[in-house]
């Protein structure tokens, strides 16, 4: 009688599960990717128009009014969140800003004018209105794989800029 042979039993290696555990970590890697989740959210039609306004307050700049004519002819700015770059999105409008100066008589009232200063120390103050693609979600509004609230700082960078604001205003749907 020829004799039956037994059953082997594999084991486990310390490669076979370390190749395993980068495995799972690759494809959890591709499930759980922003990209891939705001590819789904296009897909799915969970992305809706999104207008952002960034208020940019007191950047130095040498001549302000040709830097919002050069922004305004190219249409578009690059938008970076977090330190995170989103792309480039479309500039729907860019609103110069004027500061005033606020003082209180010795009667009580309250006197207002336009600060005369910002004609002679060149900065820039504008609001920019950019128009872009994100999703509404439990914790606010996801724009560029980042969570967007008022108050948050980001940078936009053009061809011949890159300056910091903060996030004034939010309206997510048709504009």
């Amino acid at each position: 009688m020829a004799a039956e042979p037994q059953a082997t039993r594999r084991s486990w290696s310390l490669v076979d599960v370390g190749a395993a555990a980068a495995v799972l970590m690759a494809l959890a890697g591709v499930v759980w990717s922003p990209k891939l989740s705001g590819a789904v959210a296009e897909a799915t039609g969970a992305m809706q128009p999104v207008t952002v306004m960034v208020d940019v307050r007191g950047a130095s700049v040498a001549d302000p009014q040709a830097l919002i004519r050069s922004i305004r002819d190219d249409g578009e700015v690059s938008i970076v969140i977090r330190n995170q770059p989103h792309g480039t999105v479309k500039l729907q409008e860019l609103v110069p800003l004027q500061r005033r100066l606020v003082a209180v008589q010795p009667d009580g009232r309250v006197v207002t004018a336009l600060d005369p200063n910002q004609a002679v120390f060149s900065s820039l103050d504008a609001r920019f209105v950019l128009e872009g693609k994100g999703r509404k979600t439990s914790g606010g509004v996801v724009f560029g794989n980042q969570n967007l609230k008022i108050g948050a700082p980001v940078e936009l960078e053009g061809r011949d800029f890159r300056i910091g604001g903060t996030v004034s205003g939010l309206k997510l749907g048709a504009s």
